[in-house]
Order: structure tokens, then sequence, then C-alpha cells
């Protein structure tokens, strides 16, 4: 087996390989003056089972689609060099927010992504909590594992919420399915008292709109769940709103944590307790960065480590995509 991280995804790339009890592999990446650049292994990779991780979050001087195509080529490369299989491993996954038409001539961004990965040869893409999962798997033809954070998250739900009456709200309607999840796994796992809410939110030309709240959070702990965050504007306004209805605390629990322009009010808004994310992007360590109060990063190289030794040894993998065996 070969594991490979690529530039910005290494220190991610590092813990996988620690809880795998490996060394990453070494490779050579390049960048000309022209702004082309050139990756390649450093070791054989022909016959062998190779892992690639590279997150695709842009971040400052690293636009995601520069992230993209690096992938694309080093993935291609392996297979010209006699790789037996390629696997991709982006825990966060460009351009999985534009996976249908909502505008007249609008671009189905997801599958053509798929499409890209699927000429190139990957054999499988594994990644975490993507905006929309039916989307996802009807994007792609080759295989993947969509990995869930959930297992990850939990223990930080317990230990802010104590024995307290929690809530799991969905800032927007979008993502009901998703904190519906999360609230059957807090049921499952935890004594206490768990509820459910929602708020509706409709965004057009990036006016948000709409006034609906469903759930009873007065003096209850709410954790509000999303896939990303992103400016945090919806997370911000789901938290007031909920504060101003009696809410003891709020909190927000994200796999990603991109912390775009604009984010700042989210991280200093007292409406907010603490911010939950995980390292699935870099940008989320530096946001946290001198703010080691509000932002909680969780390390999901345990999962991606697991999930590689599974797929390695073609052993089953239903429990890290949230499935039922």
């Amino acid at each position: 087996m070969r594991l490979f991280a690529l530039k910005e995804s290494d220190r991610l790339g590092g813990g996988v390989a620690q809880a795998l009890g490996v060394d990453l592999d070494p490779h050579e990446e390049r960048d000309f003056e022209d702004g082309e650049h050139k990756a390649r292994p450093l070791v054989s990779v022909r016959g062998e089972d190779v892992y690639i991780l590279h997150s695709l979050a842009g971040e400052s001087g690293v636009s995601p689609n520069d992230k993209l195509l690096k992938l694309l080529f080093f993935i291609a490369t392996c297979r010209e060099n006699g790789a037996a299989r390629v696997t991709a491993i982006a825990p966060y996954l460009a351009y999985a927010r534009k996976e249908r038409q909502t505008k007249a001539r609008d671009p189905v961004s997801t599958r053509y992504v798929a499409q890209l990965f699927e000429a190139v040869g990957t054999d499988c893409l594994v990644t975490l909590d993507v905006h929309n999962f039916a989307a996802f798997q009807n994007a792609f033809r080759c295989r993947t594992l969509h990995l869930d954070s959930g297992a990850l998250l939990q223990p930080v739900v317990r230990e802010l919420a104590g024995a307290e009456p929690i809530v799991v709200f969905s800032p927007d309607g979008g993502g009901v399915k998703r904190a519906q999840l999360v609230k059957e796994r807090c049921e499952a796992a935890m004594g206490n008292e768990v509820g459910f809410g929602f708020m509706e939110k409709r965004r057009s030309r990036g006016v948000v709109s709409g006034d609906l709240f469903a759930g009873e959070v007065d003096g209850k702990v709410v954790f509000l769940v999303d896939d990303m965050i992103s400016t945090g504007g919806t997370m911000l306004r789901a938290a007031r709103a909920c504060r101003e209805r009696g809410a003891k605390q709020v909190h927000a629990m994200a796999t990603h944590g991109l912390f775009g322009k604009g984010s700042e009010a989210l991280l200093m808004d007292p409406a907010i307790g603490r911010i939950v994310v995980t390292d699935s992007v870099a940008s989320a360590s530096k946001a946290g960065a001198g703010r080691e109060a509000k932002v909680q990063v969780v390390s999901t190289a345990p999962l991606i480590a697991e999930a590689i030794k599974r797929l390695h040894a073609n052993g089953s993998i239903s429990d890290l995509a949230g499935m039922e065996s």
C-alpha cells in the first residue's frame, strides 16, 4: 500500500499515517513560473494499492480549482506508472453544493467533477459529509465511500450538554435529514432529553429570507447542525433566533469549517457558545488560532485511517458510512 498527502493536506495526511502506523510516501510537487504545476511519486507505485489524500477547499493563495487539478493529475500519473488501484481521499469535496439546476442554464458541477475523477482512472473516491448525499451517489459511476463524521462529534455533544435537555436544530430546511440523524444518534448514546427543531431559509441572489421557526428551545442546550460553515451567516441567524426564544446555550457543529470572508461575525458573536468542526479543511485550525475557547477542531484522521484499512483489506465499510449492515 502507498499513502500520499499533497501539499496543503500534509498535516491531516500525517495524522492519518500515524493512525495507520505507516509513513507518508514521498512525492515531489513543483510550481512553475507561469503557474503550471507538476507532481510525481518518488517511490514505485507499480502494482500497488495507492491512496492519495487532498482536501479540495480553497484557501489563501490556492483555489479549489488548483487543488482539484493537482489531485486529478497525481491520480493520472499513478495510473500511468502502473498502480493497481488508486483511491482519492478528498475529505472536503469541491463543487458538491452545485448538484442541481436552480436557475435556467445552471451547471450541475457535482456531476462534472465526478466525470473528471472517472476520466483519470480513479477506482474509488472517499469523502466526508457532502452537501447532498443522494446527489453525490447519483453523480459518480466509480466506487465511492461517504464517511459519516457523526461518531467523532458525539463525545463533544456529551461534554457540552452534561445532563441538560438538548435540542438538535437544523439552521435551514435543507439540512433537516442530517439533523434528524444526529438526533437519533444522541438518543441512542445519551440519557438526555433530546428535542428537534429547524428554521426556514430561502436564498436567492445572495438574499436570505424565511421566518418559520419550528421547535421548543426554551431552557435547552441547542446544537445547530450543518455540513459546513462558510460565512457563518446561516448559523448566526439560527443562533440568534434560538437565544431570542430562551435557549440556555447554543453551539454550532459542522464537519467542514471553511470560515470564509464574513465568518468573523460568527466567531465573535456571544449568541454562539462553542463552534465544533473537524480538520477536514486546513482553514478550520487557522480560524481557531487564538480562539481555543470558541473553536474546537476534532481530528478525522482515525476515521480516514480506518476507512483505508478496510478498503485495502476489502473489508466491510457500512458502519463507517453510517449505514446499517
